[in-house]
């Protein structure tokens, strides 16, 4: 390893003694800010350390969180790192039989517990034989609780550099068609990714930056974007409290670099939208455009992304149209989000996700899948060394995606390749690209076209806010016409025979999505089959009635 490189525990070490009295974390309760300067943050990282390290667990043990965003997040994290051990964060979205399975499958010795969604069946989620400490937003029951552990322990007074080459986490994959598998990551991951990133994204020594924090930290996009990043350039983090006082704090935080997904991207462009009709903003000049990107409190963002997900193409140009430069990008869990980005000196261009980032390279196999090679590949899957081969081959990771390569070298994600299914017709289809013309259709929310053994495509949707506010009667004449419209643009055989409209939106508890939002196809289409089978061959548009059992 090169002696340049550094853990983010050195990282840690520097900002501790060199900027004490800086604020690093900001935690807002009621739009009033708690901020906790390095020096705060330092103390208790180090009185957590010693009572984990108290705890007699063999070195490198694996440790859960299974929490919300928040300050103590990042300190726990921190404190299982300086105490020899690796962290293995949980989804607060997740699921009692995902979460059952990820604290047995990694041998979890502890777990610290905020607020997630499943609290209310913590005790079936939960073994009792992992012992729980309650840190921010804990409301089930805890064997210690964070702020007496503080009081009662003095802060670890050592210092340990940890090797490059060892585990310091084991993020466990959304699970969309099977168990999670823990994909390993070793210290030397961050260190080469987070100066790339900040040579890449930040507007590097001109102000100090400011980063918010509101999708899982459990998930490798904002466990690198916003904690690997913000630690390796002194960036503050804030953290939201929730959906209802995000906007303002948003607006207050007012950050310079902000990334989401695309469903974020669509609230957005809806909440403008609702306020101002499309042919007022076609006018708009400088002074109005400026407007918008402070009512979104993305006025001071130099750089903003999107990921994780396709964001449809008239939303990306919306933000373009707007002065804010959205740009796109893609990257795995196994490579810690490395991947391609489009760059500070590419125009964003809708639907594509750039060119390899530093230290990455991309190739197409001959069917199509998308491989990557990168200096941040994972280690392996954690006690699953059959996928790791299957995945990992001469070094390079196959991802399941397909894509495509333009003529500038730009690469395009077209599909997941496992997605394609046969129609009785004995057609192959690719539901990303019949999905991807519903986008444009703001009356829906979620989309699922499948069709194995039909004679056609089908399309399972529920309704977006806007959607919900018209009646019955309009909705349908509505999405008859949409309907109409799509299919023809396509050839017959992929042409949607009938939409279904499912009662209520789909959401990881439900186990129709994984906790970052995928769908799980072959779960939707069995989930809603029964009702789909009743009323086939029927209307173009079927309402599923709320009291229904399927």
């Amino acid at each position: 390893m090169s002696e340049a490189l550094r853990s983010p525990l050195e990282m840690f070490y520097h900002w501790e003694t060199s900027t004490p009295q800086q604020v690093f974390l900001r935690q807002p309760t009621n739009l009033q800010w708690r901020e906790y300067t390095w020096a705060e943050v330092a103390d208790r990282v180090r009185r957590l350390a010693n009572f984990i390290r108290a705890q007699g667990f063999p070195a490198g043990s694996n440790i859960g969180i299974l929490s919300g965003n928040s300050a103590d997040w990042i300190m726990v994290d921190f404190a299982i790192m300086l105490s020899g051990h690796v962290s293995v964060p949980l989804y607060p979205s997740q699921d009692v039989e995902s979460a059952r399975y990820v604290l047995d499958h990694s041998e979890t010795r502890m777990l610290f517990l905020g607020a997630f969604d499943m609290a209310a069946k913590a005790e079936e989620m939960l073994a009792d034989s992992i012992p729980r400490v309650g840190v921010r937003g804990c409301c089930v029951r805890n064997d210690y609780e964070l702020e007496t552990i503080l009081a009662e322990y003095e802060p670890m007074t050592e210092s340990p550099v940890p090797d490059l080459d060892s585990i310091f986490t084991i993020l466990y994959t959304s699970g969309t068609t099977g168990r999670p598998k823990g994909v390993m990551h070793s210290y030397s991951t961050p260190a080469k990714l987070g100066p790339e990133i900040i040579n890449t994204v930040l507007q590097y020594g001109k102000e100090r930056e400011r980063l918010i924090s509101y999708l899982p930290l459990s998930h490798a996009a904002e466990r690198i974007l916003i904690e690997m990043t913000a630690i390796y350039c002194n960036a503050t983090i804030s953290f939201s409290e929730g959906l209802e006082t995000f906007a303002e704090e948003l607006r207050s935080i007012r950050p310079t670099f902000f990334f989401s997904v695309p469903r974020l991207w669509i609230k957005f462009k809806a909440a403008i939208d609702a306020k101002i009709p499309a042919q007022v903003q076609a006018n708009f000049g400088e002074p109005e455009k400026t407007m918008v990107r402070e009512q979104l409190g993305l006025d001071q963002a130099h750089f903003i992304l999107t990921g994780s997900a396709p964001c449809p193409a008239d939303v990306q140009q919306w933000f373009i149209n707007m002065g804010m430069e959205l740009r796109d990008s893609y990257g795995m869990t196994e490579t810690f989000a490395a991947g391609s980005m489009v760059q500070f000196d590419q125009a964003p261009i809708p639907g594509c996700v750039g060119k390899p980032s530093d230290g990455t390279q991309i190739r197409l196999s001959d069917a199509g899948e998308i491989c990557i090679k990168t200096e941040k590949m994972m280690t392996g899957y954690y006690k699953n060394p059959e996928k790791t081969a299957e995945v990992l081959i001469d070094g390079w990771y196959h991802t399941g995606d397909s894509g495509r390569f333009d003529e500038q070298g730009n690469l395009w994600v077209t599909g997941r390749i496992s997605e394609v299914f046969k129609t009785t017709k004995g057609k192959f289809i690719k539901p990303s690209s019949i999905e991807n013309l519903f986008d444009t259709v703001e009356e829906l929310e979620q989309f699922c076209v499948f069709g194995h053994g039909k004679d056609q495509p089908l399309l399972l949707c529920n309704l977006s806010e806007h959607g919900q506010q018209q009646d019955r009667e309009t909705l349908t004449a509505l999405l008859e016409a949409k309907l109409a419209a799509i299919n023809a643009e396509l050839p017959p055989y992929k042409r949607v025979a009938q939409i279904f409209v499912t009662a209520t939106e789909w959401n990881p508890g439900m186990g129709l999505l994984t906790p970052t939002m995928k769908l799980k196809r072959m779960v939707i289409e069995e989930h809603y089959s029964p009702w789909v089978s009743a009323n086939s061959n029927g209307n173009k548009v079927i309402w599923q009635q709320m009291e229904s059992n399927f």
